[in-house]
């Protein structure tokens, strides 16, 4: 041996990239040396090295970019499971969407509006007012039939009693049933009555109808290949097969009298260069029961399936004249209804136009959040003996094939994830990829490479990273760790790296991504956001307006402007509600709680409008609001004890383990009750403190909420987390936290004066059955 291999020897190096592993090494971390273990620093008999630098850098990879994957979870999860996850084995995620049903009124068929806008109220779970959805998959509460999603509503009226007939999707066998649900008060509240039809094939589309006194029931049954009528032998839940009227498998099949005729409205996708969700069929007969003729000209539409050709519900006349509903299913399925007048039909001849639908339905702005917000499919009309007309339609959040979109948008994330560290790590040396060629012919055969990738597993991943390993020498001669360059790829790669991390949390633990409104006793309702500011902080109202518009429960955002020239509604901010901006002569705190007619619902959030949470702690907010209502419930807990009374933060009173006061620069009051209390004559001392100091108003409003009852008048609610923007701006009346704090003191010791004790009772933390007060 010559004496440059002896060298070698005595010094426990390697020739080349290979180790002499009949000496004994011992591992140690070099931070000078990126391709450390690669070659044996130290003497070792093991085959590989434990703690090399590969094992290190992959190590720390995962969990550096799993401790941005948590703190993104933390920050965009809810910290709660939705309660209509929790209960039943209904509501599960659902490629085809999830799908819900709402209630609207209007003069005409064209000039229908959600049921929130119509002013129903129901005290059944303090729903004031009423909104939609009226049914979801989590009103189906048969055990043995849980529902994924219910769509394709039919309406029926018999008497003073409305029924809604719909498609269930089964979660146990993910087949559709058909469920009916009944309301006794004029469509306000909906109670699921049961499985009306159960077949052992798909059912949807249950167009349910009247004809000589009985009543029938035509569902879509495609996958059985026909189109067969049922007849109700004990309304609304026993059906009996009347006849298969038409041996073919015809697709949201709809009847209508017109001109002496029933015609029948459907799709058959199984016809010969039929355009799915663009073919149209007509279908005629002097009786439902038929004999059922074909139109000489069918199919009438065999179109792009965005023409709206599939049908969208019951056709309906209107001032003699017969309207058509069809499906536009062009950026996914069941995009939206479109409405058309029909001109001509004989069995001959179809003609139609298309007319606008005229639905008012503000929700559509807020996309995902809205219950229908993305798509909407079907919609069914009926005049009442009264003349007004009443509708059902359904509606998603989420488009057609959403949760396999999420998947295979997180895998390529993954992939890119993990692509992305093992390049990082063989430009930087960290990750060594050993070519079988480059074996030095005098190692010995017991001489094992420590490397990436197994030799003998000889494939094209393989081969293609050996031949990127050859490739790099000269970028990894150029990019060394401790260099600018090296440091400014290092920290362009983690942003990447950390930014993809999101989008996988997000696609693949996330679900929709949209947080949902919560039912009380099956309700959903609304509430007005009232926030106080003036000029000097229109950046952080734009950022407000922007975001709590998109919450699910927001009506009406109030802005009591107290200084300054008041900002546009319409150009200023970007909103998905109306934005009302009141201006006040006089610039008051009283201002916040002042007397508004103008406000539709009973239900008000006052939030100050530098504090930004998530529109799950809102929600979650108003959910424990709305199980009492004559509480003030709120975010930002207090604890006002001793004597004298003094003003501490929250810690003080997290160290004592409770509360007895909610600030309302972020609670939920009842606008009926708290409003007139607060200007009422008895406590216009008391609001003469406020204006003296400006400060206050929320503790005199604890006062007087404390004074009224002798049960608990506050409840707290823990926000997931909430940003106070005041801090970023130097107009905030709180800023001087020191000053701020000794005039509250003040402000306690001058309503003790007036009201006497501080009459509000210590509730303690984790009082809750759900946890919300953590």
């Amino acid at each position: 041996m010559g004496e440059k291999d002896l060298r070698y020897k005595s010094s426990g190096s390697c020739a080349g990239d290979w180790c002499d592993m009949s000496m004994k090494c011992r591992c140690r971390w070099r931070w000078g040396t990126p391709g450390f273990c690669s070659r044996c620093h130290d003497k070792s008999q093991h085959r590989t090295c434990f703690l090399s630098s590969t094992f290190i850098f992959f190590l720390t990879s995962i969990l550096v970019l799993g401790a941005f994957g948590k703190l993104f979870a933390w920050l965009t999860f809810a910290p709660f499971e939705h309660e209509k996850y929790v209960y039943g084995a209904g509501c599960q995620p659902d490629n085809e969407g999830s799908w819900a049903i709402g209630f609207y009124r209007g003069s005409t068929p064209f000039s229908l509006r959600p049921t929130e806008l119509e002013g129903l109220q129901s005290d059944k779970g303090s729903a004031w007012p009423v909104a939609n959805p009226i049914l979801t998959c989590a009103s189906i509460k048969d055990p043995n039939n849980p529902s994924n999603f219910v769509a394709d509503p039919f309406l029926f009226s018999q008497g003073t009693n409305l029924f809604v007939f719909f498609e269930t999707k089964n979660t146990l066998t993910l087949q559709g049933d058909i469920g009916v649900a009944k309301s006794t008060d004029r469509g306000a509240t909906w109670q699921f009555v049961g499985i009306a039809l159960d077949e052992d094939w798909h059912l949807s589309y249950p167009f349910v109808f009247e004809h000589q006194g009985k009543i029938y029931m035509m569902p879509e049954g495609s996958k059985k290949g026909d189109l067969r009528l049922y007849h109700a032998s004990n309304f609304p839940l026993q059906w009996s097969l009347v006849k298969v009227i038409i041996r073919r498998p015809l697709v949201d099949a709809s009847i209508v009298e017109f001109d002496g005729l029933f015609w029948i409205f459907g799709s058959d996708s199984s016809r010969y260069g039929a355009v799915k969700n663009g073919e149209l069929e007509i279908w005629y007969a002097s009786s439902p029961l038929g004999p059922w003729k074909p139109h000489k000209r069918n199919p009438v539409h065999n179109v792009d399936k965005s023409v709206g050709a599939r049908s969208a519900g019951r056709p309906f006349i209107w001032e003699g004249k017969l309207y058509r509903l069809g499906q536009d299913c062009g950026d996914t399925y069941g995009k939206r209804v479109r409405a058309f007048q029909v001109e001509i039909l004989t069995p001959s001849k179809f003609q139609e136009v298309e007319v606008p639908l005229g639905i008012i339905e503000p929700s559509w702005k807020k996309g995902r959040y809205a219950w229908n917000g993305v798509r909407h499919h079907h919609l069914d009309v009926m005049r009442l003996s009264t003349g007004d007309w009443i509708a059902v339609m359904d509606g998603d959040r989420v488009p057609s094939g959403d949760r396999s979109a999420r998947i295979a948008l997180g895998s390529i994330g993954l992939l890119i994830v993990i692509t992305l560290t093992f390049l990082v790590g063989l430009l930087y040396g960290f990750v060594r990829c050993a070519d079988p060629s480059s074996r030095p012919h005098n190692a010995k055969k017991a001489e094992t490479p420590v490397v990436w990738a197994r030799p003998q597993l000889i494939s094209p991943m393989y081969k293609a990273v050996a031949r990127l390993q050859r490739s790099c020498p000269t970028i990894k001669g150029r990019i060394r760790v401790r260099t600018c360059r090296g440091c400014s790829l290092i920290l362009f790669s983690l942003i990447v790296g950390i930014a993809f991390v999101c989008l996988v949390v997000s696609c693949l633990f996330g679900g929709n991504g949209v947080e949902e409104p919560y039912a009380v006793q099956g309700q959903f309702s609304q509430f007005t956001m009232v926030t106080m500011t003036y000029a000097d902080r229109l950046w952080n109202l734009r950022m407000f307006v922007k975001h709590y518009s998109r919450c699910a429960s927001v009506r009406e955002i109030v802005v009591v402007w107290n200084k300054g020239v008041p900002p546009n509604p319409l150009r200023d901010f970007d909103s998905a509600v109306p934005v009302r901006i009141r201006v006040e002569p006089i610039n008051s705190l009283n201002n916040r709680f002042k007397l508004d007619s103008l406000i539709k619902t009973r239900a008000v959030l006052e939030l100050d409008d530098d504090i930004m949470m998530t529109c799950d702690d809102v929600e979650r907010g108003f959910k424990a609001w709305r199980e009492r209502p004559e509480r003030l419930v709120g975010f930002y807990p207090r604890l006002v004890e001793g004597r004298p009374l003094e003003y501490r933060n929250e810690r003080f009173a997290r160290s004592r383990a409770g509360y007895n006061m909610i600030l309302t620069g972020a609670a939920f009051m009842d606008i009926d009750m708290a409003f007139p209390l607060y200007w009422s004559d008895e406590n216009e001392k008391g609001r003469a403190i406020v204006d003296e100091l400006f400060n206050c108003e929320d503790i005199l409003m604890n006062f007087i909420l404390g004074n009224r009852t002798e049960s608990q008048p506050v409840e707290y609610v823990h926000p997931s987390w909430a940003l106070d923007t005041s801090k970023l701006s130097n107009a905030a009346i709180s800023r001087d936290t020191k000053v701020h704090y000794n005039k509250r003191t003040n402000c306690l010791l001058r309503f003790s004066q007036l009201y006497g004790k501080l009459p509000l009772k210590k509730v303690e933390f984790h009082s809750r059955a759900d946890g919300w007060d953590y």
